[in-house]
């Protein structure tokens, strides 16, 4: 048992190294009994300090997921992988038996990530284990995650906000380790990737959540099993049973253990807990080039769906059009001339690029190819212009009843655009007049189930009259 044998926890001399050892249920109490009694006396049943921080924060989920730029209707997948060969990250072989996928999973899945999910409907994250930062070193692992970073996967700090994006999280894909575990305990939909059940203790906690938990098929459809361990979630009872017997304690316990080791009164305020800070925004900017895929469903409205793949998984559903959206800063810039839709984001007086609207009539300029440029000048609008049109604005309206704005991606909105004015019609119907039917009565946006309305609209709006 990993921290509870005789070396972790005696002397050269057989007695304890700790004068307490604190532990978070009875369970762990009574295997620190059978492990080495020696050291027994020494326990002190004191909670889960990491995991009441969490409860704690659950309140703030919306304002965490809004920091990691999930956007409503979008689901948040983290993965997620402790430090040793036989975890998500590792790259042991299979064992017979165990179920594990084996292999570097984490690289695999990645590959199928941009395959197999729209980006506007999903959004993914990694937290890896801090052993893993230290022992290939921050710059490899940067490398090797370079593309899926560029495709909208964030790298969570493993040390300051891997509870923030696990509170935020819409399902885990994990390992033996003891953040998937948590995730477990929150009542989150996990799913596991690597199952190394031989190198645990069948008699603990954790081995009985890896016989029970589902497990990822590597040779299904990755997304059909987000759907399906989302869809079909019931939460197992051992991993909030067994990760603290009192929570909402440990604050409280620990403070007296502490104050009454220094011999020294407690004070008389309340002990608590430093609360979960909200992390800074990442807003998740995909720089890869994108294959987008429109079908227009009526006047004025488009079914949107953006692949950050070079083989989009696109099912019979999706159908329709097909062109290529770029972002300005991405690495493949010879793409950029293939590029239907050019776009970036910024600050609106951002002096490097003048205005959205210089910015978006140099593109143009400089990419003869390019139809229509797009300037997201923050995450709810965007300023847009056409070859041989003035600029326009495009801005999401709020649900009814709502101060709600927050919506699709707006490089979303100009692929919307794009393809309304290129789709063809069974009425004589020019791309100006649909342009003016736009501006007249805005879009309707479809990402996967969700509905985003639209406005469009002089990028100056007239001044009064007389």
């Amino acid at each position: 048992m990993f921290g509870l044998a005789p070396p972790w926890l005696l002397s050269s001399r057989g007695t304890p190294l700790a004068d307490a050892l604190v532990l978070s249920h009875p369970e762990q109490v009574e295997r620190l009994r059978l492990a080495c009694p020696e050291a027994a006396p020494t326990a002190v049943l004191a909670g889960d300090p990491c995991f009441d921080r969490m409860l704690a924060a659950r309140p703030h989920r919306e304002r965490f997921r809004r920091a990691l730029g999930v956007r409503p209707g979008q689901r948040l997948v983290l993965l997620n992988s402790t430090w040793n060969s036989e975890s998500l990250f590792g790259d042991g072989d299979e064992v017979p038996g165990d179920g594990w996928c084996g292999g570097d999973v984490v690289a695999a899945l990645l590959d199928r990530v941009a395959d197999e999910f729209p980006v506007d409907e999903y959004r993914f994250a990694a937290v890896l284990h801090p052993n893993i930062w230290h022992g290939h070193g921050p710059g490899q692992i940067r490398a090797w995650l370079d593309r899926a970073r560029r495709g909208g996967l964030a790298l969570i700090d493993p040390l300051t906000g891997w509870r923030q994006a696990l509170l935020a999280a819409d399902a885990v894909i994990g390992d033996h380790g003891s953040v998937t575990f948590y995730a477990a305990a929150l009542g989150t939909p996990v799913l596991l990737g690597a199952v190394p059940l031989h190198a645990l203790d069948p008699d603990a906690p954790i081995s009985a959540f890896m016989r029970e938990a589902p497990r990822l098929d590597p040779g299904a459809s990755l997304a059909a099993q987000i759907d399906e361990v989302i869809g079909s979630h019931r939460p197992l009872s051992g991993p909030a049973e067994f990760t603290t017997s009192v929570p909402g304690e440990s604050a409280v316990r620990l403070r007296k253990l502490f104050y009454s080791m220094m011999g020294a009164p407690e004070p008389a305020r309340p002990a608590s807990l430093e609360p979960l800070p909200l992390p800074g925004y990442e807003a998740g900017t995909v720089t890869v080039p994108l294959r987008v895929l429109t079908r227009v469903l009526g006047p004025g409205e488009v079914a949107v769906s953006r692949w950050a793949g070079l083989r989009p998984a696109a099912g019979p559903d999706h159908g329709g059009e097909l062109h290529v959206a770029v972002h300005e800063d991405t690495r493949e810039v010879d793409r950029l001339e293939l590029a239907d839709v050019i776009f970036r984001d910024g600050e609106p007086d951002d002096p490097r690029f003048g205005s959205p609207s210089l910015w978006t009539a140099e593109v143009l300029r400089r990419h003869r190819g390019c139809s229509l440029a797009a300037y997201a000048t923050g995450p709810s609008e965007c300023v847009v212009r056409m070859r041989g049109e003035e600029p326009l604005r495009m801005v999401a309206v709020p649900d009814a009843g709502t101060e709600d704005v927050s919506g699709a991606d707006p490089a979303a909105y100009a692929s919307a655009l794009h393809a309304w004015l290129a789709s063809d019609s069974r009425e004589s119907v020019t791309s100006r007049a649909r342009l003016a039917r736009a501006v007249a009565e805005g879009l309707v946006l479809r990402t996967g189930d969700r509905l985003h309305r639209v406005r469009v609209g002089p990028l100056t709006p007239p001044g009064p009259v007389g």
